[in-house]
């Protein structure tokens, strides 16, 4: 599996999600994960299950990109992270090789590897959100970089991270029918807590959950829920405030000083295992990323999300999508910055009613549909090894 993993943690816990999974399923499966998250090694990784760590690049609120390294130029780092994602694939010869959301990796950095494994009849899989952006901003997006072409070229299948009545990633773009037919909606990647009691951070007694994800682009909404429980001293529902590892030194501090002037709310720095915290929580405070919404939905929890909205339109989408179904309640960020307005909206969440009481048609057989899908694969790919070694 490949991650690039430049911005926030959705990337690599998508991938760890699926990994564990699988080996879950296949005793004789061994998953190695390219990640270029900084934090990799904070999370737990599952026997037959492990990382190799390519540099690190940032991803600015600009959207360029830059070392984290300041030292090392940003071509230099690329060339390095593409030599050794090559060399990974030449040494763990894989059967199949799923890339996570960027098809040519970041800056191209996996085609030569795409066309090495291309050529030793690896099975080449895309994998993509159920949202990626506006369609407008991904047609651009992809037309600057011939992706369309590029995808046709290399992927054998495209799997989409959600159900076909919820979104469709490609919706509004001129995608031929050659890739069309490659599509897979999987469904949702449900979560589960195994460990609970492994949390050191888990509450005791009901709490409300927030959390901005990686953090780094979650200051807006801290800061809102902050100044809705100073505002407002009615407002005393225990409350969980995760940073995320991500969230820029400066509010950070200014956030743990004002939480530590509340006496029901608690703010913590980061914890890798959100599923718990998330499993054991009364309803959930969010952005619209992808996989705090496939746990708010597999933990059944009601949730209020705040979505961001540039430069990426793809947490604003899934969210208006989930909210029109009745899964969630949404604030815009306009909305969520009146502390009238979030107080009333966090006085109301631990009452609402379950995604699953609200909405009729939630569908998280995704990993289940991925598994059969590769035990499909793997059976024919061995089966027509020991006919060639008959032969």
């Amino acid at each position: 599996m490949y991650s690039h993993d430049t911005f926030g943690l959705g990337h690599l816990r998508r991938c760890r999600t699926i990994a564990h999974s699988l080996v879950e399923q296949f005793s004789g499966l061994s998953v190695l994960i390219i990640s270029g998250s900084a934090i990799a090694g904070a999370f737990d990784f599952r026997a037959r299950v492990d990382f190799v760590k390519i540099p690190s690049v940032i991803k600015l609120r600009n959207g360029e990109y830059t070392s984290m390294d300041q030292h090392i130029d940003l071509s230099d780092t690329i060339r390095l992270r593409e030599s050794i994602i090559r060399n990974a694939a030449e040494t763990f010869q894989p059967d199949i090789f799923l890339v996570d959301k960027e098809p040519m990796g970041l800056q191209g950095e996996v085609s030569e590897t795409l066309a090495y494994l291309k050529s030793r009849d690896t099975q080449l899989i895309l994998g993509m959100r159920d949202v990626m952006d506006a369609p407008h901003l991904l047609a651009a997006e992809w037309e600057r970089k011939g992706l369309i072409s590029k995808i046709d070229a290399f992927y054998d299948q495209i799997w989409v991270y959600g159900p076909k009545n919820f979104y469709d990633p490609m919706v509004g773009m001129d995608i031929p029918p050659t890739v069309r037919e490659r599509m897979r909606f999987v469904g949702f990647l449900k979560r589960q807590a195994l460990h609970a009691d492994l949390s050191t951070n888990k509450q005791e007694g009901d709490y409300i959950l927030v959390t901005p994800g990686g953090g780094g682009d979650g200051v807006a909404l801290i800061r809102d829920v902050l100044a809705a429980y100073e505002q407002d001293a009615t407002l005393q529902y225990k409350t969980l405030v995760v940073l995320g590892p991500y969230m820029p030194g400066k509010e950070r501090d200014e956030f743990v000083e004002r939480g530590n002037r509340l006496a029901n709310l608690e703010i913590i720095n980061f914890d890798s295992r959100m599923e718990e915290l998330i499993s054991s929580a009364k309803a959930v405070v969010s952005m619209g990323g992808y996989n705090t919404f496939c746990e708010i939905l597999s933990f059944d929890k009601p949730a209020l999300i705040v979505p961001r909205t540039v430069p990426r339109e793809e947490q604003l989408i899934r969210t208006q999508r989930a909210a029109e179904l009745g899964m969630v309640d949404m604030l815009l960020p306009e909305e969520s910055n009146d502390p009238a307005k979030m107080s009333a909206a966090l006085k109301a969440l631990p009452d609402r009613l379950r995604p699953s009481e609200r909405s009729a048609d939630i569908q998280l057989d995704g990993l289940e549909t991925i598994t059969q899908i590769v035990g499909d694969h793997l059976r024919d790919r061995f089966a027509n090894r020991v006919k060639i070694g008959q032969a």
